[in-house]
């Protein structure tokens, strides 16, 4: 997209009026009012989220879930004059994210404005594709509307179908519309699809630990809307965003039978009270400083995949810095797992994430690591150096000089 997108029809219609929500106004607002009624109320004093994250399921399935997220917004009515929405695509493959070329997406309850000028922003990212047909059928994003309409009141949107796309695209894109106070990011995903009811409740908690963590990694299997959730919270570890679970529940426990459900998750991102830091403090930090941060984040990964519930890693900004990482796995000194970066393609943190679970799940050579192994899980950390030409003179010391490498047992 190389310039302001200039409409070119007039609206989105409804695709699943009447299906995943009352196509009728009067009895989709009492729809509502009920989920809301229902929600918790928020404690005295709660902070306001900057983020949700919701379901997006028919009503009955997942209403009152994503109702515990909205009630949040009531005192913010008035005040969020734009909402950023992203959510996958379900019927149209998409490289990247969708924008629509419409003015307007309409619900039983009336219109909703594209901000045209937001999404003018966007121009030159070539990740940002302009279809009317990925948004014209899509659900994820089409539900949350009436919720936010009887919340919000008035407000222009910003609407964001999230087909192939990176964690990187994803933050790079929240980064030009992430405004001010005036400003709700809403993401839209359901977690897993169809196991059973027991199994659910261990992987969706898994998941949800995951996202606690701010762990930008999940796969479609955890997370249907994965694509935009990582990207979010890729974004909101810059940021030092504070999250929190409202809800988390699946069709089993709202209305279905428990033999195959989907999982629904509510969450709240806060912005947090001190601004974010610039990295300068990490210039000077050593590898052996690095070392152990890089480790926890490593095996908390890991742990939460097998649904531990792994202490919190810290953060320290040197993470948010690209770089490119090998992790190793052993148990008993025996090679049980290794997958690296050959050069940086996104930041530190999430690299040395992603390696660690491919190494453990995912590395060819081996089974996926059983929860029995993790307490004898050995990891190693090697963060690769910018790439330099090997002169002839180079001995295979230096050669070996070029990584830092950490480890522990």
């Amino acid at each position: 997209m190389t310039s302001p997108i200039k409409p070119t029809a007039s609206s989105r219609q409804p695709a699943v009026a009447g299906m995943f929500y009352p196509a009728d106004p009067a009895e989709l607002q009492r729809e509502i009012r009920h989920y809301l009624s229902g929600a918790p109320a928020a404690p005295a004093a709660a902070p306001l989220p900057k983020v949700l994250i919701v379901p997006h399921a028919g009503y009955v399935y997942s209403g009152l879930v994503a109702a515990s997220a909205y009630a949040r917004l009531v005192p913010l009515a008035g005040r969020i004059r734009r909402v950023v929405l992203l959510g996958p695509v379900h019927c149209v493959p998409v490289r990247g994210l969708a924008v629509p070329s419409v003015a307007r997406f309409e619900t039983p309850l009336g219109a909703v404005e594209i901000d045209r000028e937001a999404i003018g922003r966007l121009a030159g990212l070539l990740q940002v594709v302009t279809s009317d047909r990925a948004h014209a059928q899509e659900h994820s994003l089409e539900v949350q509307l009436p919720f936010l309409q009887q919340v919000l009141g008035r407000f222009a949107l910003v609407p964001l179908a999230v087909g192939e796309a990176s964690a990187a695209e994803v933050a790079e894109v929240l980064a030009r519309l992430w405004g001010g106070e005036e400003t709700l990011v809403v993401v839209s995903s359901d977690l897993s699809h169809y196991l059973p009811y027991t199994a659910a409740c261990a992987a969706d908690r898994a998941t949800v630990n995951a996202m606690l963590a701010l762990e930008s990694t999940l796969d479609p299997t955890q997370a249907c809307g994965a694509a935009p959730v990582n990207g979010l919270l890729a974004f909101a570890r810059r940021r030092r965003l504070r999250p929190e679970l409202l809800d988390l529940r699946n069709s089993g426990d709202t209305a279905g039978d428990r033999g195959r459900v989907v999982g629904y998750a509510a969450l709240a991102l806060y912005e947090a009270d001190a601004p974010a830091t610039t990295g300068t403090e990490d210039a000077s930090t050593s590898a052996e400083e690095r070392g152990p941060t890089l480790l926890a984040h490593a095996r908390a990964a890991i742990a939460r995949r097998l649904g531990l519930a792994a202490v919190a890693a810290p953060h320290a900004s040197f993470l948010d810095e690209p770089g490119a990482t090998f992790v190793t796995l052993k148990i008993e000194r025996e090679l049980r797992g290794c997958i690296g970066s050959l050069a940086p393609h996104r930041p530190l943190g999430e690299d040395v994430r992603a390696n660690a679970l491919a190494a453990a799940f995912d590395d060819p050579r081996f089974p996926p690591l059983a929860l029995g192994e993790f307490a004898s899980l050995e990891v190693e950390v090697s963060v690769l150096s910018p790439p330099t030409p090997i002169v002839a003179s180079t001995s295979e010391a230096d050669a070996l000089r070029s990584c830092v490498r950490a480890s522990t047992a």
